[in-house]
């Protein structure tokens, strides 16, 4: 089924059984990782088991800011509900900076009073069973919100895609503890984790503030809007003040569209249609609105042809 095919109940289904996958992934991992560290007695899958507790958090506001940024536009929202989402992508990103700094106090408190580690072959199972899980989910995740063009599962597949890469860097940090005795390794890969999750973070705070800013369409979908308008130059004479913002899933454009003074009101509306039908087909959430204003006829298209696509009188 092709993002232009959902409907918002299809959508909204998709969005939440993802989000709901997501959250018993994590759970389950924060077990595994939390049990294994303490074990072990490892900070850098310690700090896994943290990143996996903000990753159930964020899963958890993902499943929720989903499903309440898909209800209908009311009277006191009439643009919809759609910047919830973006919202909760911000509050996502700073909890993983939240847990970044847990990871940095706990690796330099061992890197200040090193402690010898145990039952090292566990930590490096963990990290394996974690890098397997999270790389499908965050799979599946990124595909949804691709269909259904969710910045929340985004969000929460780019935190899974952060934690494998940690879990990898975790994994081979425990097993060279492991060969080589060297326990200051440990602590030295957790915070090589915190820092790659700090990156991850300032990209999806980046993110979700220019969308809750109002932020224009990005260079390439302004350009496909302009395109399809500009197709049909010789019905209209042209167009300006093109404006666009996008929230949550939804998409918002108004422009000003010049036709000639002649055109009727019915034949403004009909062609007006078309540019909504023809632009919905690449955005099925595009909310467009059109301002038609008059304009004159240039000498030059009067003695040659009609504006309007008519032949013109002899």
């Amino acid at each position: 089924m092709t993002a232009s095919s959902l409907t918002i109940k299809d959508k909204l289904a998709s969005k939440t059984w993802a989000a709901a996958v997501s959250i018993v992934s994590n759970s389950l991992l924060i077990v595994v990782k939390l049990v294994i560290g303490l074990l072990t007695g490892s900070i850098s899958v310690v700090a896994e088991a943290i990143h996996s507790g903000m990753d159930l958090l964020a899963a958890v506001i993902a499943f929720f800011s989903v499903r309440a940024g898909n209800k209908a536009a009311d009277e006191k929202h009439p643009f919809g509900h759609g910047k919830i989402e973006d919202f909760s992508g911000m509050i996502e990103a700073l909890l993983i900076f939240v847990a970044a700094l847990l990871i940095i106090v706990q690796a330099v408190k061992r890197l200040l009073h090193p402690e010898e580690l145990e039952l090292l072959g566990l930590g490096v199972i963990a990290m394996l069973i974690s890098v397997v899980v999270n790389i499908g989910v965050s799979r599946y995740l990124l595909k949804i919100a691709r269909k259904t063009d969710s910045i929340a599962l985004e969000a929460d597949a780019k935190h899974l895609t952060t934690d494998v890469l940690t879990s990898v860097g975790v994994m081979v940090g425990v097993a060279l503890v492991w060969m080589t005795n060297i326990h200051i390794l440990d602590p030295l890969v957790a915070l090589g984790v915190a820092i790659l999750i700090i990156y991850t973070a300032f990209d999806l705070t980046r993110r979700s503030v220019l969308d809750l800013l109002d932020t224009r369409l990005s260079e390439e979908d302004e350009n496909y809007i302009k395109a399809k308008i500009t197709e049909h130059m010789g019905e209209i004479l042209g167009f300006h003040e093109l404006r666009s913002r996008k929230g949550g899933f939804q998409r918002f454009v108004d422009l000003h569209l010049v036709m000639p003074g002649n055109v009727s009101v019915e034949e403004a509306h009909r062609l007006c249609d078309h540019f909504e039908e023809e632009i919905k087909e690449h955005f099925p959430y595009m909310n467009l609105t059109i301002h038609v204003e008059p304009g004159e006829i240039p000498r030059e298209v009067r003695a040659t042809e009609s504006p309007v696509g008519e032949t013109p009188s002899r």
